[in-house]
């Protein structure tokens, strides 16, 4: 008996690794993360799969349930959305079943920026531009941010960021970035990435509280900024460079 970790993806359905689909139908007990997981990918469980949603659940009944399969001899495909080695749980769970002497494996997923970005058309590396992309989120009441993870701390590397879980917080986002990052950065809201009802707003710094309060949106989005996202912004690699020498 095993407990697989299973990154969903995004929101497509089709954005499910091929390792992840193969270990959702061979585990007849399935756990998912309620709305954030399509029910397109529940499909691929087995016919008679024990599906358990566990939005309302806590760590105590999720881990029972995975304590009960493996009294079962059952395997358990423990889904959720994105991908797990950011803001998952995973690692509470995993400690947990450590513990209780219950084997588990860990499938990545297509993270949320990626998907994100695919939907701009965008790279958030761009030679000359920025090389680096940090993810990131802004405190709530539930889970603040460590010192020094601040937005305008890191806004100082002048990275792009990819800032989660943070579309109620805009304000936070702009009074902390602008100093930094100026008022005319461009920033992309991305709600919902690779879902049907997907979304993108485009704004600045400075317009993006009004661009998102005209558009509504208050959950499920990302929000990229940086000088990357100008349509303007190029540079080319020397990966492919005419000037690289290819005889060696």
């Amino acid at each position: 008996m095993k407990v697989h970790f299973i990154g969903a993806g995004p929101g497509a359905a089709d954005l499910l690794t091929l390792r992840g689909r193969d270990h959702i139908h061979n585990s007849p007990v399935c756990l998912y993360a309620g709305s954030l997981v399509p029910t397109e990918i529940l499909a691929h469980a087995p016919a008679n799969a024990r599906i358990v949603n566990t939005a309302e659940m806590n760590l105590d009944q999720i881990i029972a349930e995975m304590a009960r399969a493996h009294q079962e001899n059952l395997d358990v495909a423990r889904i959720h959305s994105g991908d797990l080695s950011i803001w998952s749980t995973m690692g509470e769970q995993i400690r947990r079943l450590d513990q209780l002497e219950i084997a588990y494996d860990i499938t990545p997923g297509v993270p949320s920026f990626a998907a994100a970005a695919a939907a701009l058309g965008r790279e958030l590396t761009i030679p000359s531009v920025a090389q680096s992309v940090i993810l990131t989120r802004t405190s709530t009441r539930s889970t603040p941010m460590p010192p020094g993870e601040d937005l305008a701390s890191l806004g100082r590397t002048g990275a792009t960021l990819a800032i989660h879980l943070s579309i109620t917080n805009v304000d936070l986002v702009t009074s902390q970035l602008m100093p930094v990052y100026g008022a005319d950065c461009p920033v992309a809201v991305v709600f919902r990435a690779s879902w049907p009802d997907e979304r993108i707003l485009r704004a600045t710094l400075s317009t993006l509280e009004e661009v998102v309060s005209e558009a509504g949106i208050d959950r499920n989005a990302l929000i990229l900024v940086g000088k990357c996202l100008d349509e303007s912004s190029s540079g080319e690699s020397f990966l492919y460079s005419i000037a690289r020498d290819r005889s060696s």
